[in-house]
């Protein structure tokens, strides 16, 4: 098969493993920087390589649109299009569909709506979603699955969760049986915010034994507290041998709380978006770089960090790009907060091999609450 994953230490429930994959290795736990179009916004792939990252994630649903899979198909794949040589784990569209809102129409058989771009109508399913991957020869594919709304009554997420499944059973056969696919492929834990939803609709993908497991609809408008009681919760009960995902949290705390529940990968926008409303991530919580305090500031945005942009420029060159709207100073950002959350899953593997992740997270949660260095 297309991966192994090897748990190499424990501390408490977080984990330290290695992830093997077609394209390379992946130390875990690992954030995963999100390319939609084929690219990390506003950064080359030489960048993303230099500051830590060894795997990136890409869109299905976007791809699809634009710019085609012949385009892609042209270039040997994803990889060989946008020129990563690393991992790559492609999201199934299932969260683009979800975005929809009352644009689409969810039937048993998948989605219909029209396309964003330019107004055709397109039918997206489970079985579509495995072909568009198998064409873009990502490493790690996901099922294709029903986001669930929130807010969810109970009835409401375990009718989402079941379809899920259902899809779930059919992406397994199309990626496995039909295409042939030896590439990894993610199951989706859904139910919404209901824990024992969340145990059924594990134990059925346990019992159809996928790669890995990802840990789906949070971060969607729940409480924080919900969000964390509902990963612990799942993580505690998914299997110890493969890796475990959380979809779409990047912010510090975030990151270090699901590391904490045993979560092993996660990704989001949040770093480049940041960067390009001029934000930056410090270990001491986040600075509006617009902010005039910062106009005669000659220190790095984080003394503590060693990228690029705090090596070069001071708070103030960077604030004086961001007043004048220079796009040079987004990308400043966008390299700084890359760069900063990766050091960080850094810092929380090495604090797991040396069993001392408790005093990290106490520590890094009370700077950031604090604001003090």
């Amino acid at each position: 098969m297309g991966l192994t994953f090897e748990v190499r230490a424990t501390d408490g429930a977080a984990r330290l493993g290695r992830l093997t994959l077609p394209h390379g290795t992946v130390d875990t736990p690992a954030f995963m920087p999100v390319g939609t179009y084929g690219t990390v916004k506003a950064m080359a792939p030489r960048e993303i390589v230099e500051i830590g990252a060894q795997i990136v994630l890409s869109n299905t649903f976007h791809l699809w649109l634009r710019p085609g899979l012949d385009v892609i198909g042209d270039h040997g794949g994803l990889h060989g299009f946008m020129q990563w040589s690393g991992p790559i784990l492609t999201d199934s569209g299932g969260f683009q569909v979800f975005s929809l809102g009352e644009m689409r129409k969810i039937t048993e058989e998948g989605v219909k709506f029209r396309s964003p771009v330019n107004g055709d109508p397109c039918f997206l399913t489970p079985e579509v979603s495995m072909q568009i991957q198998k064409v873009l020869n990502s490493d790690i594919v996901m099922c294709f699955d029903d986001c669930t709304a929130f807010p969810a009554t109970e009835a409401q997420a375990a009718l989402s969760m079941e379809m899920s499944l259902r899809w779930a059973e059919r992406c397994r056969r199309e990626h496995r049986e039909v295409l042939g696919n030896t590439n990894a492929l993610f199951g989706i834990v859904q139910g919404g915010m209901h824990e024992h939803l969340r145990d059924r609709s594990l134990d059925t993908l346990a019992r159809l034994d996928f790669d890995g497991y990802a840990i789906g609809g949070l971060a969607v408008g729940e409480e924080r507290d919900d969000m964390f009681r509902v990963t612990r919760s799942t993580a505690d009960l998914l299997p110890t041998d493969r890796p475990r995902y959380f979809m779409g949290i990047g912010d510090p705390e975030g990151i270090l709380r699901v590391i904490a529940a045993g979560v092993d990968m996660f990704d989001c926008v949040l770093p480049t978006r940041l960067g390009r409303t001029g934000a930056a991530m410090t270990s001491v919580g986040r600075l509006n770089m617009r902010n005039a305090t910062f106009a005669r500031d000659d220190r790095p945005l984080d003394p503590s960090c060693h990228c690029s942009t705090c090596t070069r420029f001071s708070r103030a060159y960077i604030r004086h790009l961001v007043a004048q709207k220079e796009m040079f100073g987004m990308r400043l950002l966008s390299v700084h907060n890359m760069a900063f959350l990766l050091a960080l899953t850094t810092s929380a593997r090495e604090a797991i091999v040396e069993q001392r992740f408790d005093v990290f997270l106490a520590d890094a949660l009370e700077r950031l609450k604090t604001g003090s260095d």
